[in-house]
């Protein structure tokens, strides 16, 4: 066997692995990881970008919008734009309350900002004036985990059914759905709540004597309930609670609101009291096509979010599921429900059509190494890539990447250079053996050693014009972020792969070969005589003849500029849309 002084890294590197045992435990490790990483990795359609947002209420009962801006949102804006990591600050003012919406920078930990919030809003209560009746601030925290994965239409086709009895149905299933691994907030959207209107009488009112200020703060009073303590009893500790919460139309009608002549005046005497639905924040509606006609029903829509890092194709399935369990019994007969957004069902149809594009992209250069080179070299070149895809799935996964149409792409994207190590190997050792060379112990690793200087160069060329891409600030930087990462991981991995498992691959598969028929000794062979098949000669050797040569050269790169016009028009006539 030829020293392995006299060779380069990538020489001594082949030699190492060459017929050790290792190198297939390697490749079988490298497969199971891969396995792994496809069975655990969540599928989501985008890449999950940590941005967290919130929004601070702050009430001011009673002013105006210009009073609530000058008091409240403007001093607001100026202690809260203080929070490290903060982004922007928006704030917007309407009578009786100011909305301030807070952005943090990409990639601030959410947890951190939210407590950074926190403790700047409630340690700074001092920045309103005092004695104006500006209420407790509200913070409502947001991020990309609380827009929905799902949404379901409640509708029926009953003219009975309103849209507050569909409101009481989704209430139902919220508590349902919620038992379901997975999911983390549920609301419905369009709901309509029961609520007590309370219809003034201004002329009974005159009568009685009794102001509006008085008749508020009468109804508010009566309106609470509160701990009041507790007793002890035969060793028993027993929780006392005084007052009570006005919840139906006769508790409120019969509140007591002053006192004429010695007689208590009810606020039924001084008002009508009714008990009807409340009027919705939004609406929604369901239309149905049929022949031309468009018919319209009440309805309400369930929100369903996920929870952080949880696959979105399983809480999707999930969900679906549980509704089909609930149907006669939560959901009554008429009433239906229809999936209106399914964004699991979305992103597992892309990942799958991504992962069906990177495996014909796959086998068709391992189709071309057999048509050009032979079975074995297909095999070598087929298990190597496998292995390297494998194991750069594993990788992106321990990053905390998902499979995503931009993860996903980037293997794609990378698929020329993971596929060029391995071939420039195979067809490396290929040479040497069509040459005479028949003692593969010193074949192989020379081989390697010839290219590995090159294939190491070009590799790492194209990582550094990647990996700029990943320091990439704002909202693209980790959107765009799998594609340098992931690319530039399977370089890597197969350039390792390349100068180890392909070796050995080699050696295995040519082994027999070379002993049951020696070509030849070194000197019989050189690379002109290498075997061409008969159609790549035919196919290329009209090319390169001088004279007749020219034409067939010109017709060739006429031909060529035309198709390149052509897959340019593809854009322009919109056969194929280009979009983000």
């Amino acid at each position: 066997m030829q020293s392995t002084n006299k060779l380069g890294l990538s020489g001594r590197t082949a030699a190492a692995f060459l017929t050790t045992q290792i190198t297939p435990l390697i490749a079988i490790v490298g497969i199971l990881l891969g396995v792994f990483a496809i069975i655990v990795t969540p599928r989501e359609e985008e890449p999950q970008i940590n941005v967290t947002f919130a929004n601070v209420f702050i009430p001011f009962p009673g002013a105006s919008a210009q009073e609530v801006e000058q008091l409240v949102a403007i001093p607001a804006e100026q202690v809260l734009s203080e929070i490290e990591g903060l982004d922007h600050i928006y704030s917007a003012s309407q009578p009786g309350i100011a909305t301030l919406a807070i952005q943090f920078k990409v990639g601030e930990d959410r947890t951190q900002a939210v407590l950074n919030l926190y403790n700047k809003v409630f340690s700074n209560q001092d920045w309103f004036p005092q004695n104006l009746g500006i209420g407790q601030p509200i913070i409502k925290t947001r991020g990309i985990d609380d827009v929905p994965i799902l949404t379901l239409n409640l509708w029926s086709e009953n003219p009975a059914i309103n849209a507050y009895e569909l409101s009481q149905v989704a209430h139902s299933l919220e508590a349902e759905l919620k038992r379901v691994s997975g999911t983390r907030n549920i609301e419905t959207i369009g709901d309509i709540d029961q609520a007590v209107h309370v219809h003034l009488d201004a002329q009974k009112l005159a009568s009685h004597g009794i102001s509006i200020q008085e008749l508020s703060q009468s109804l508010r009073l009566s309106n609470v309930s509160r701990d009041a303590g507790s007793f002890v009893s035969n060793n028993q500790e027993i929780e006392v609670r005084a007052g009570d919460f006005l919840v139906t139309k006769d508790q409120v009608a019969q509140l007591i609101v002053g006192m004429r002549q010695g007689a208590p005046v009810y606020l039924a005497d001084v008002a009508k009291v009714s008990d009807k639905p409340s009027a919705p924040a939004k609406y929604v509606s369901h239309h149905i096509v049929n022949d031309g006609t468009v018919s319209s029903y009440p309805s309400v829509t369930l929100a369903v979010a996920k929870k952080p890092g949880v696959n979105a194709v399983d809480v999707s399935d999930s969900i679906i599921q549980a509704m089909a369990q609930l149907e006669g019994l939560t959901i009554p007969s008429d009433i239906h429900y229809q999936v209106t957004k399914n964004y699991g069902e979305t992103a597992d149809a892309k990942a799958n059509k991504l992962i069906t594009k990177l495996i014909f992209a796959t086998a068709s250069v391992v189709l071309l190494v057999l048509l050009t080179m032979g079975w074995r070299e297909a095999i070598i070149v087929g298990t190597a890539v496998a292995i390297t895809l494998m194991i750069t799935l594993f990788g992106s996964w321990a990053w905390g990447f998902t499979i995503n149409r931009v993860s996903l792409f980037a293997l794609i994207f990378s698929i020329g250079i993971l596929v060029d190590d391995a071939i420039v190997v195979v067809e490396n050792i290929h040479r040497h053996l069509h040459r005479g060379a028949s003692n593969l112990l010193e074949t192989i690793p020379k081989a390697v050693d010839e290219v590995g200087g090159p294939t190491i160069l070009a590799t790492f060329t194209v990582i550094a014009a990647l990996m700029p891409m990943a320091f990439v600030s704002g909202l693209m930087g980790p959107y765009m972020s799998p594609i340098p990462i992931n690319a530039s991981t399977g370089m890597l991995i197969s350039l390792i792969i390349a100068f180890a498992v392909t070796p050995w691959l080699s050696y295995q598969l040519f082994k027999r070969k070379v002993a049951k028929q020696p070509i030849g000794d070194h000197t019989a062979h050189d690379d002109t005589n290498i075997a061409i098949p008969n159609w790549v000669r035919k196919l290329f050797t009209p090319f390169l003849n001088k004279r007749p040569g020219w034409k067939m050269r010109l017709l060739m790169g006429l031909s060529l500029i035309v198709m390149i016009g052509l897959s340019i028009s593809l854009t322009v006539t919109q056969s194929v849309v280009l979009k983000m």
